[in-house]
């Protein structure tokens, strides 16, 4: 293990949790979205970590009139950022509760392909966008965030295609299982990015023994960051470059600059960016990242 003092911030802006109610600041429109992506890469983010939510309810969305909205607006401003965006939506399964599993919970169930799950990729070609690598239980009651393996294999196969980087998001040891398992049949291109994804209910705890276990058994070459969310993701914003990697910051993992103390995603990162300087590290800029994952060039 290796001290890693070159460091890029990625900011996760919204998320998809239901978390608007606890932060009214909570990015939620499209034109929202794009300002605080703005804001914090001008706080030394460079990459976006983006998701959608519907302007009226505020829930998490898979539109793609949100995204393209968004995407243009970030593209079209004066600062420069990569864009990342998710392919997790889709995915999502509630089971009826107690003894009646079946039929589905509809109001929560959305369940689509992989091409439609990735519709959004296809049209606006981000540089980078997520591969969530498993299915698990969430702590939210009967829903399981599903991922089959035929899903992720066509999933990996598409984006491949568009000449979009990966971006692996492992929730526990399994998952970084199936992605060596993806590098072993040549979906996925050098370098392989991952993100730990650590203390999310009922993944991989966030404790220091555990993450260590996660970055020991990444593959060989693997860039990587990590985060947790809740109070511990600015420790983690500190944690991650001494344990090798890079750091996840934003309002989708963790809602507070301080005790009491809501956060904009600009704050966040310019925390985690004086945590890095204060360590002695570097923050990288957007065209730093290029290089080192070998983007596509920006459409």
């Amino acid at each position: 293990m290796t001290i890693n003092r070159e460091v890029f911030i990625t900011c996760a802006v919204t998320g998809s949790g239901d978390t608007l109610a606890k932060h009214p600041g909570l990015p939620v429109s499209p034109k929202q979205i794009a300002e605080a992506t703005i804001e914090a890469a001008k706080a030394g983010a460079a990459v976006a970590h983006i998701h959608v939510r519907d302007p009226d309810s505020g829930k998490a969305s898979r539109r793609v009139d949100l995204y393209r909205e968004t995407v243009e607006r970030i593209r079209s401003a004066d600062v420069d950022v990569v864009i990342n965006l998710t392919a997790g939506m889709g995915g999502d399964v509630v089971f009826g509760a107690g003894e009646t599993p079946l039929p589905l919970d509809p109001t929560g169930t959305d369940m689509v392909g992989p091409t439609e799950r990735l519709e959004h990729v296809a049209q606006l070609l981000p540089e980078i966008c997520t591969l969530d690598c498993g299915t698990m239980n969430f702590s939210l009651g009967d829903y399981v965030m599903t991922n089959t393996p035929s899903t992720l294999r066509a999933m990996a196969r598409k984006v491949q295609a568009l000449g979009v980087r990966p971006e692996l998001e492992v929730f526990d040891t399994g998952h970084l299982v199936f992605v060596k398992q993806l590098l072993k049949e040549g979906l996925i291109d050098a370098p392989c990015l991952i993100q730990l994804c650590m203390g999310v209910p009922y993944g991989a705890p966030d404790d220091p023994t555990t993450l260590m276990a996660m970055v020991q058994n990444l593959p060989p070459g693997a860039v990587f960051s990590a985060f947790s969310i809740g109070r511990n993701q600015l420790p983690y914003a500190a944690l991650a470059p001494i344990v090798g990697g890079n750091v996840r910051v934003g309002l989708e993992d963790n809602l507070f600059l301080d005790k009491g103390a809501l956060a904009t995603n600009a704050q966040l990162v310019e925390r985690a960016a004086t945590l890095i300087g204060a360590m002695g590290g570097r923050v990288l800029s957007p065209a730093e990242v290029r290089t080192r994952l070998k983007l596509r060039a920006k459409a």
